[in-house]
């Protein structure tokens, strides 16, 4: 693996920003994407641009093969049993949501309780807050150790008979930590729950095998692995999609409808109602074939000490404060420059060239926890060098100069 042959397949990293070459470090946000996916896109749109499933003409029936061929490489990414437990969704966001309004509504009672962590995302903790209060469900929380990580044994004694749900972060978008999914995932159907898992973060940087998680959930987006934006996935057991009712209702998601009422088709259709994401799928098709033939364990590899190598670097500046502990995190560090606001500090590093993000990252109780407002984040991928790291280590003592004043 070679992340600077990499980098000359991305159009949008050949540009300079402020007058230097450009360091994109907002992986974390959305990565960038690569000619053979932008490629894809096109020709779709310009040789076969159709709806999915309607038509008998020969444009609906390729746009419908290269939808149905997308839904199939993305269970065979995942190591799902079937294509039939692979839903497209907007994004992971659209995917935790379908979970928490279709399943969790119809299964829960007064008194269950839903286990999250205090490091999710918005997006992992918004739709369980509005299911509880649909249901009269409770939430829990794992406690969380001072470096970012989980201990089982806090996950043990946080699960009751009573817990429902546990929906957990696979890697965190702020601390860069791995959790340990798989295990908690048969803590909790010990206790007869379900385990839904957030893969926004792992799916980009990891090999995800669902089966082996024996997660009941999985969610993902297509933009932060090399794929267009609006495209995502919910993976689920077919048990428990069979179960489920839709929660958008309209065209090709109906098996039968008269004047009063309706029946669903099976899933995964019922899910997709209206004409889906077809150009995403098509392109998040051909995000995974390039990220396939590079090597998903090889990305793990290169993530992992890539972000190694950045909190050491940032660890020998004077004055950052970094978060998250050093091993077992992958893909990024978050950080802050001690009395500056990140906002201020990234604004700086763009004036260098250097793009990362800045905010509380969809984390507030996260932030809260950390006793910060907000953070600096740089994220990192495949594309990324240890030379890139030096650029935003050499942004940052500037930084670190041109606020002096304020740090002392």
């Amino acid at each position: 693996m070679n992340p600077l042959e990499l980098r000359k397949q991305f159009p949008v990293l050949d540009q300079q920003v402020n007058g230097h070459p450009l360091v994109y470090l907002d992986n974390a946000a959305s990565s960038q994407k690569p000619r053979s996916v932008i490629d894809a896109i096109v020709r779709y749109y310009e040789h076969d641009n159709a709806n999915v499933h309607r038509g008998v003409h020969t444009l609906a029936s390729r746009a419908t093969d290269a939808y149905e061929g997308a839904r199939a490489k993305v269970a065979k990414f995942l190591n799902a049993a079937s294509e039939r437990e692979i839903v497209f969704t907007r994004g992971t966001t659209t995917a935790l949501n379908i979970v928490a309004r279709s399943w969790a509504r119809a299964a829960l009672r007064e008194g269950d309780e839903i286990v999250l962590t205090p490091m999710e995302h918005h997006a992992n903790l918004i739709p369980w807050q509005q299911a509880a209060k649909a249901t009269g469900a409770v939430l829990r929380y794992i406690p969380m150790q001072p470096d970012g990580t989980i201990r089982l044994s806090d996950v043990e004694a946080t699960l009751t008979d009573r817990t429902k749900i546990v929906s957990v972060t696979h890697v965190s978008n702020v601390l860069g930590v791995v959790n340990p999914v798989k295990e908690i995932a048969a803590l909790a159907h010990k206790r007869g729950a379900v385990m839904v898992v957030d893969g926004a973060q792992s799916a980009p940087h990891m090999k995800v095998d669902v089966r082996d998680l024996d997660c009941d959930f999985y969610a993902f987006s297509g933009h932060k692995m090399c794929g267009p934006t609006g495209i995502g996935v919910l993976y689920g057991k077919r048990e428990l999609f069979e179960k489920m009712e839709p929660v958008e209702y309209g065209g090709e998601m109906i098996e039968h409808v008269d004047y009063y009422d309706a029946t669903w088709k099976e899933a995964p259709w019922r899910f997709e109602g209206g004409t889906p994401i077809i150009a995403g799928a098509v392109g998040l098709a051909a995000a995974i074939d390039f990220l396939t033939e590079i090597g998903m364990d090889n990305i793990d590899r290169h993530s992992e000490a890539l972000a190694r190598y950045a909190y050491d670097r940032l660890s020998e500046i004077e004055g950052v404060t970094l978060y998250g502990p050093r091993e077992g995190r992958v893909c990024l560090v978050t950080f802050n420059l001690n009395d500056v606001h990140p906002h201020d500090v990234a604004t700086v590093l763009d004036t260098e060239g250097v793009a990362i993000r800045a905010g509380h990252h969809c984390c507030q109780p996260l932030m809260r926890k950390l006793e910060v407002t907000a953070t600096a984040r740089a994220s990192f991928y495949l594309y990324n060098t240890e030379e890139d790291v030096e650029r935003l280590a050499a942004a940052l003592i500037k930084a670190k100069e041109f606020f002096g004043h304020a740090i002392g």
